[in-house]
């Protein structure tokens, strides 16, 4: 049996004084620029060492040149496996502490950490904890970030704002090599650090700025409607351990194909990151700026994917079909990547439009799979409402999701780069344009649900709710 009741709001206490700028600070846009800026800046970060790397491990560091090529790999996987293993740590602790602010901030902290070890780093121990420091700060990023969405949008407009998210995370990850390459070329190695610093400190002011809306709105006089349960909530269990929600999320086969969905998309990322700049230096004679330009043919197809957001937001049938078509698409663009292969400007047009072709599937999938966990997640805590308690666990279902990330993040450069190297890049080409088309069946079969049953959009706590499983 539900009741509702009117709550007058705020809690005003004698101490607490409002803070300035307060409806600016915790608008919707201000919280979604702080968060898109944060992404951006995490992946610029990132991206920004790989240029400096190869000659400051040498003449820095002191490693042999010999060595030189296997400790960049080891220090990408190191990397990779940080942020594998401490999504779904952060994903957890988010869901259980009142605030995304503060654990916001500890990312920041971090991210600055690793930007200070890289920086001063003359022993290779420095670079393997900046890397697991970055690491930890791109688990927190994400999901912190995406749940601090969630908690501001709701449910409506969500994919656009996942669009954001994924536009300018993309646009750091390009610009972060391509940069650090020109300022390392023209003014030397501590002028990228100088750069990056910099961001950090607009980094920091946005994230001090923002007020969560769940925190602003005690400052806020307006009327709140609360339902509270009554009847009901006598007949539900205790929420579920964490292993327990864990196996629970699990058992969604939505959630199963939105992980192997973002898997193949990271493994598309790293794959080309560790073969495309080698191919063209071999294939075009491009040097450092050119192997840093060809990447805008994979980003700017980005731009669109906020429109993409939008169009799953307002048709959300349409996200298996945007999402599965894209994958197929994919096959062939990657297939055709084999018949580049001479100095001439008609390869290289050919190369830019398949890589074009490319970013764009990869563009109008990611707001749709973020949607789709957020709708799968949703769908559990229908199936079960007392399963996850009070406090949900949205940022642990993205934890997850990072992981997932991350597990593409470690496989995508061993995948490519020992098939490039053992057999060739056009066999690198179709293989992994296979593995990504034949990943495009089950997103068709059962993103958003079984397509041999009615498809609902899941909502949760956040948004409206359905009765879909799995």
């Amino acid at each position: 049996m539900h009741t509702r009741r009117q709550l007058q709001l705020p809690w005003k206490s004698k101490t607490a004084t409002k803070p300035r700028l307060l409806e600016l600070r915790s608008s919707t846009w201000f919280i979604l620029t702080a968060v898109c800026f944060a992404s951006a800046t995490d992946y610029f970060m990132y991206g920004l060492i790989v240029p400096v790397a190869p000659t400051a491990l040498e003449n820095r560091v002191g490693l042999p040149h010999s060595k030189v090529q296997s400790w960049i790999s080891i220090l990408l996987a190191i990397f990779s496996a940080t942020l594998l293993v401490s999504s779904p740590l952060f994903g957890y602790f988010a869901d259980r502490i009142g605030s995304r602010r503060w654990p916001f901030l500890f990312g920041l902290a971090m991210l600055g950490a690793a930007t200070a070890l890289l920086c001063v780093g003359t022993h290779i121990g420095l670079w393997v904890v900046g890397r697991i420091c970055q690491g930890i700060a791109g688990a927190i990023v994400w999901v912190v970030g995406v749940g601090l969405v969630i908690d501001t949008v709701g449910k409506e407009g969500l994919g656009q704002f996942f669009g954001y998210m994924s536009m300018t995370a993309n646009l750091g990850m390009v610009a972060g090599p391509l940069l650090g390459g020109v300022l390392y070329q023209e003014s030397g190695y501590y002028s990228v650090f100088g750069l990056a610093f910099g961001l950090i400190g607009v980094d920091i002011f946005f994230r001090l700025a923002l007020i969560e809306k769940k925190h602003a709105i005690r400052w806020q006089e307006v009327a709140v409607e609360v339902e509270t349960v009554e009847e009901e909530q006598r007949h539900l269990g205790p929420p579920r351990s964490t292993l327990g929600r864990v196996v629970f999320l699990l058992k969604s086969y939505r959630l199963i194909v939105a992980l192997w969905a973002n898997i193949m998309v990271a493994m598309v990322w790293t794959s080309f990151d560790s073969v495309l700049p080698l191919f063209v230096q071999e294939t075009f004679g491009w040097q450092q700026t050119g192997q840093g330009l060809i990447f805008l043919t994979l980003l700017a197809p980005h731009f669109f994917a906020p429109l993409a957001g939008a169009v799953v937001d307002k048709f959300p049938r349409s996200s298996r079909y945007m999402t599965g078509v894209s994958f197929l698409i994919f096959l062939p663009a990657a297939v055709l990547l084999r018949f580049v292969t001479e100095n001439s400007m008609k390869h290289k047009v050919l190369l830019c439009a398949l890589l074009t072709i490319i970013g764009l599937c990869v563009a109008v999938s990611l707001p749709a799979l973020d949607l789709e966990v957020f709708n799968a997640v949703g769908a559990k805590e229908a199936e079960d409402p007392q399963a996850f308690g009070s406090d949900g666990t949205m940022s642990l279902a993205f934890g997850l999701t990072n992981m997932g990330f991350a597990s593409g993040n470690l496989i995508g450069p061993f995948f490519a780069g020992f098939i490039r190297q053992q057999a060739g890049w056009a066999t690198m080409s179709w293989a992994l344009g296979l593995v990504v088309g034949i990943s495009g069946i089950p997103v068709l079969f059962f993103m958003g649900g079984s397509i041999f049953s009615p498809i609902e959009n899941a909502g949760t706590k956040q948004g409206a709710g359905t009765d879909v499983k799995n």
